[in-house]
Order: C-alpha cells, then structure tokens, then sequence
C-alpha cells in the first residue's frame, strides 16, 4: 500500500478532483455575488473597478467563514473520509444533544459539560445569521484614508458576530476551531479599527499566518508531507517523477533528494517573501514577490491535499493583492493607534509560540502548524459491541465511514483496501511509524481482529461532525464525552494518542488510553527512529515513561 501511494497516491478518480476546482468556482461565485450586493458596487464584468474596495475585502473575510462554519470548505467530501453526507458541521451544529468539546469547561464559567444545548444551537444559528445580514450590507460612507467612497461595514455588526464567535467558542472550541477563528476571526477583529488601520492590521494578521505556517515546518517532517502530497497531485502525472521524490522506490520511501529540496524551498519562500511584500510598498519588487505567492498557493491548490484546505489558499491571494497589492503604499507608519494592531500581533505570536513549544496545548490551527506533517493525531481501536452502543447512544450522522463505504463498494475486500490505503497515507509520515509500533503495543496482534481500527480523524467525523487533522479534537476529551454517554466497559475502546512535536525537543510524546480505565500508559520516542524506518516497519524504540502493565483483556 505504501509503494502504490508513493507512485499513485490515494488513486482518487478525476472526477473527484474536477468536482472539488468546480466547487471552488462556485465559492469565487458566491463572494462575487455578495460584493456585489454592496451600494457603489455594480458591474459584474467590471471588477476592475470595486475588487479592492475594503469593504469587498471585509465581505470575503466574512463570508470565507461562513462558508467554512457551514461545512463547505476545509474537511468538506470524499478526500476527509465524507461520502455522504459529504458534509457534517451545520447538520450536527443546528440539532440538540449532539457532541460538543469547551476549550476550559473548569475556568470558564457555564460552558461544562459535553451536550449540545437548545442555546448553543441558537448561538450558532445567530452566528450564521449575522453573517448573513453583514454580505448584504453597505457601507458606511467615505474614509478619505482609504480612498473609498463606499466605506466599511457598520462596527455594530462587526462587534456582534465577534461576541457570538467568542461565546460560542466557549461552549464548543469545534467550531470556533472550524470558522477558522485563527485567520477570519483575527481579520474580523482588524475591521473594529479604524482608517488605515484595517489595512495595516490586516497586513500583520495575513504575514503572522505566513511565517507561523512556515515556522512550523523547521522540522524534519516536512520532507515526508512534500513527498506523500505530490504522490497524490493529480496534475503529476509521470510515476517517473514521482517515484524520485524517494530515496529508493519501492524499498526505500524516505523523502529522496527533490523532496528535501522542495520542501526548504517551500519553507524558505513561505518565511521571506511575505516579509519582502510587507515592506517594499510597491514598484516590481512588490509584484514579483506576489507572484511567486501567487505560484505558492496555486501549487497547494492544484495538489487538491487530503483535508482539502482548497478556499483557504484562493482567499490567501486575494487577501494578499488587495492587502500587498491594490494597497501597497500603506505600512506601519500610516498606523493612527498602534496599541490595538500590535496587540492583536502580540497575540497571535503568543498563540504561535505556545502551540510550537506545547503542541498538546495549543490546536495546531491557532498554532498556525498547517500541514507541515507535526500535528496530533489518535489512532482508535474499537470493538463491535462498543459499536452497538455508539449507533446506540450518540445523536449523530449514523455510519462511520468503513459502513459509508460498504454502501459505495458493495464489496467487504475493496472496503478493506481503502481503509489500509489510508493507514498506508499516515504511514507516509515521519510520525506515522510511531503510529503502528504503538498499535501493536496497546492491542496486540492476534487480538487485532477483535477491534475495528480507524485513524481518529474519522471518529472525530462520525461523533463531532467535523474535523481537520488535529488530534485536539478526538484526544481524551472526545473519548469522555463517548464513554459518558455508551458506558464502555475495560477494552471495549482503546486508543494511542500521539502529541505534535514541540520545536525546542527531538521527540514526540505519546499516551494509550482505554475509555473505560484511562491512561494505560505514557512515554515518547525519538524523531531520529522515526526518520530512519520505512512505512511498514512498526518497532520504533519506545521510552516507557508511566504504566506499561497493559490489560489486554
């Protein structure tokens, strides 16, 4: 499975891949549409005219979010594991007694417990409506700073959608985490200011997602990410290319030499040219810089990665035209009240550095570690009878994706190989041999056929109706709230959990957890043993730090 990811990838039809550009298209559509519903905004044809209006750039922040609130864009169809419904979010978000997760149910008061309320449906509901009512607003009047006449949207409504975003992130860090809170919520916050400072605030937000996502990728992950992603580009068709990607293929798939040489390549582009359109307020040096920011996000998006972060990185070029571009001559020096921009810079940074140096603590999107192959994952082992209970007692979509697929197949087999091609994906990571050593170290093998295994980004799909590769979202939280509702008895259901690896330390940590008995056991291994092995080889030295006497039972 591995050697045919390494020269196929997930060998998704073409269809599939057309769809996910069609569905693009129709997010460009649908933000044309809302700019154009603004007074002072007319001509369809005629966008020369308005696209870099400020309030066209407050329209697409908002509505990027609504659209990814809703469930259409990061995590969206079949590459997440989501046949059908090829969504869940606003199906699990407007019904009661679904899942929810609080970020800090014991510090902040009213948010405990892990059920779905009639409030926190209205809560989300609200969410959406106002920013509804904000994409067919208009503007304020003219901001002589901005030279606009058409203005920005009303503060009022600004103020209230950022006051329901915080609240209802509170009850339930799911979707505050799926609004992309990090990116358009921190944009939306930009917006309170006034003048020219929205510009400016912007700029820092938008450069503050550059450098933190290519901070990210200091590590010796990387390499293994730009491999497994540009097996699955659908565009790369030569297997001769891809099969150099490797040190060896088939029997060596360590990231070879173009891998290594992309991935700096990606990291060092990703670190400075945001810091050169920053600063070079106009001329050539400004265009030749967006371009390549330009060719830097097509590349992402053409590649159509797993978790299909697709409207993310066609907003990150708009945002980057109107802020760098259409609006280059303005800088730091036009900030009329710094105190808010560099606090809200502040932090940000404060947020970066945490999730970098504590990735445990810190989701890896606030922490801006976006797809650089170090994140949080969980590996689930499940037993049928445990099953029972879950279709039983979660209010959910029913069907985990194994019985989504048995639909599509008709055929046990082909179901088994999808879902160990997938295993196969994982395995292409640094991380993902630690992955499989652990598995067989929480349940050993001849009792693997006992459990339905599953990589936890697809519980999180099936109990929380939204994920996006982090393991924050079905680490032991996720397993609590399950287990408080279905009762598992000691074995029932087990997971290994594995934390990112922080920045400053050469080594991941990792935990196996049982529902019903809780932590069996801790310790981590070295990224040195990961780096060295190849995907199928799953005896990673391990460093016990608590337990070790697992109940097999």
């Amino acid at each position: 499975m591995a050697a045919h990811w390494a020269e196929s990838g997930a060998g998704t039809p073409a269809v599939l891949h057309a769809f996910y550009l069609f569905k693009i298209a129709l997010y460009i559509l649908a933000g044309w549409s809302f700019a154009l519903a603004t007074k002072g905004i007319d001509g369809f044809t005629n966008v020369g005219q308005w696209w870099s209006e400020p309030i066209v750039f407050e329209k697409v922040v908002l509505y990027t979010m609504l659209f990814e609130v809703i469930g259409l864009g990061c995590g969206f169809g079949p590459l997440n594991s989501r046949l059908w419904p090829p969504m869940g979010s606003i199906l699990y978000w407007l019904r009661p007694g679904t899942i929810r997760l609080p970020p800090w149910p014991d510090r902040i008061p009213l948010t405990r417990g892990s059920t779905r309320s009639p409030a926190d449906v209205a809560l989300y509901a609200a969410l959406l409506v106002l920013i509804l009512v904000a994409l067919f607003s208009d503007g304020t009047g003219p901001i002589p700073a901005l030279g606009t006449d058409i203005g920005v949207l009303p503060r009022l409504q600004i103020v209230a959608i950022l006051a329901v975003l915080c609240v209802l992130g509170l009850r339930d860090k799911v979707i505050f985490l799926a609004a992309r809170g990090e990116v358009y919520g921190s944009l939306t916050f930009v917006f309170l200011f006034a003048g020219t400072d929205i510009i400016v605030g912007a700029k820092l937000v938008v450069l503050l997602i550059w450098i933190g996502a290519a901070t990210s990728k200091l590590n010796r992950h990387f390499p293994f990410v730009v491999a497994s992603m540009l097996s699955n580009n659908p565009f790369i068709a030569s297997k001769w290319v891809k099969r150099r990607l490797y040190k060896q293929y088939p029997d060596d798939l360590r990231p070879g030499l173009l891998a290594d040489a992309i991935a700096h390549m990606s990291t060092v582009i990703e670190m400075g040219v945001p810091v050169v359109l920053f600063f070079s307020h106009g001329g050539w040096v400004t265009t030749l810089a967006a371009f390549v920011m330009i060719v830097f996000h097509l590349n992402i998006v053409f590649a159509i990665p797993m978790g299909v972060p697709l409207e993310w990185n066609v907003f990150m070029i708009f945002g980057m035209l109107t802020l760098f571009v259409a609006h280059a001559g303005i800088g730091l020096s036009d900030l009329n009240n710094p105190v808010p921009a560099l606090s809200l810079f502040a932090v940000m940074v404060i947020c970066i550095a945490t999730g970098n140096v504590a990735p445990r603590k810190v989701s890896f999107l606030p922490g801006m570690r976006y797809y650089a192959g170090n994140w949080d994952t969980s590996l689930w082992c499940i037993k049928p009878s445990a099953q029972e209970k879950l279709d039983a007692h979660l209010v959910a979509i029913p069907n985990m994706p194994k019985a989504q697929l048995e639909k599509f197949y008709n055929n046990a087999e082909r179901v088994e190989v999808s879902k160990y091609l997938g295993f196969a994906f994982r395995a292409m990571f640094a991380m993902g041999r630690g992955y499989f050593t652990l598995l067989d170290r929480l349940v050993p093998v001849d009792q693997q056929d006992d459990y339905v295994i599953e990589d936890g980004e697809r519980i999180a799909t099936f109990a929380l109706g939204w994920n996006f590769g982090d393991g924050h979202f079905h680490n032991e939280q996720l397993m609590a709230a399950m287990h408080e509702r279905c009762g598992f008895e000691p074995g029932e259901v087990r997971a290994v959990m594995i934390d990112g690896q922080p920045i400053h330390r050469q080594r991941l940590q990792y935990r196996l957890v049982d529902a019903a008995l809780g932590e069996l056991e801790s310790g981590h291994f070295e990224v040195r043993e990961l780096i060295k092995r190849q995907p199928w080889e799953a005896d990673v030295p391990l460093h016990v730090r608590s337990g070790g006497q697992l109940n097999t039972a």
